[in-house]
């Protein structure tokens, strides 16, 4: 799967999402589309990482405390 197939499915997500509110403005989209984003990316990538915080920082390219953060944001990780 490529790049570009990955932003067509946002797109086409997103096209989606603006039919279903029929004409109601949407509200903290950012904030939804990001949530909504970052918790499988991060369940996938520490799945692929055999859970090794230090690797899946790297791929991710941010911090290891970064993603620490981030994992327990999500409740991908026990405190």
């Amino acid at each position: 799967m490529s790049k570009k197939h990955i932003e067509e499915c946002v797109r086409t997500s997103l096209e989606s999402y603006f039919r279903d509110l029929r004409g109601t403005e949407p509200d903290r989209m950012y904030e939804m589309l990001v949530g909504v984003v970052e918790k499988p990316l991060l369940e996938v990538v520490m799945a692929k990482a055999d859970h090794n915080q230090s690797k899946a920082a790297e791929w991710l390219g941010l911090n290891r405390n970064t993603l620490r953060k981030k994992l327990l944001e999500h409740k991908l990780l026990k405190s």
